[in-house]
């Protein structure tokens, strides 16, 4: 299924800073087929995004809160296999930056997962945008090519409303930033695929627009776009999503 509109997926830098770790599917990450769920996967991406940041020595420099997410899953992770997930810079502007994540089986040389995310650059103390130093930059930017991204956002607002149910956040998804960490946003995604059979693949992207508090809230589906919205229509997360 063909969707436009996903942010691109630029290739691995040929210079630059690129950090990888290890990493192994949990009995938490999967479902019950074995299948490394999407919410897993948001959190690997966020996890090795910090432990990148912490390697770098640049984890009192600012916080950083997730704009945007694209997941393009060619082949999911299963349990029990062993991964290398690895991060990259691939753009960046004032007060914002663009990282690219892959997750790839050992010994493999295709990727089972490519990802990208626009992550918005904080004050620590305030949690206010600040731009970023020039020690974070000199650190990031080898790896950009000098490739600029903005912090806009693309998702259109609810249109052409085919159906809709009701999602209720928990408090335990919250997160340090005192509102539900962005990996609970791709649960409601989660639950309709376990309801409709195992896909073999899929594209989805999610934009967080104002952050979600525990509590119930509605999703709204026309096509292939979801919206996560208030009881008032305040709209929190804007999805696009395709899959075979």
């Amino acid at each position: 299924m063909q969707v436009e509109g996903f942010t691109e997926l630029v290739a691995p830098p040929g210079t630059g800073r690129i950090f990888s770790e290890p990493v192994r599917p949990g009995f938490a990450d999967s479902a019950p087929s074995g299948r490394v769920r999407l919410d897993a996967l948001a959190r690997w991406i966020q996890n090795v995004a910090y432990a990148d940041v912490a390697d770098a020595g640049l984890e009192h420099a600012a916080a950083w809160v997730v704009r945007r997410t694209r997941i393009c899953v060619n082949r999911f992770p299963w349990f029990r296999g062993h991964f290398t997930i690895a991060t990259f810079c691939s753009g960046l502007g004032r007060m914002w930056a663009e990282r690219r994540t892959t997750v790839t089986q050992a010994g493999e040389d295709q990727s089972n997962v490519e990802a990208v995310s626009l992550w918005v650059h904080l004050d620590p103390d305030d949690w206010r945008p600040v731009p970023l130093s020039e020690e974070e930059l000199s650190v990031y930017a080898g790896s950009t090519a000098g490739r600029e991204v903005t912090a806009r956002l693309r998702h259109p607002t609810p249109e052409s409303i085919e159906r809709s149910s009701t999602w209720t956040f928990r408090a335990t998804e919250c997160d340090i930033a005192g509102h539900i960490n962005n990996a609970a946003y791709w649960e409601p995604l989660e639950e309709e695929l376990l309801g409709t059979g195992e896909p073999e693949r899929i594209d989805a992207e999610i934009e967080y627009r104002t952050p979600a508090q525990p509590g119930e809230t509605l999703i709204l589906r026309g096509g292939p776009r979801r919206w996560i919205v208030s009881g008032g229509g305040e709209i929190h997360a804007s999805m696009i999503v395709a899959s075979d």
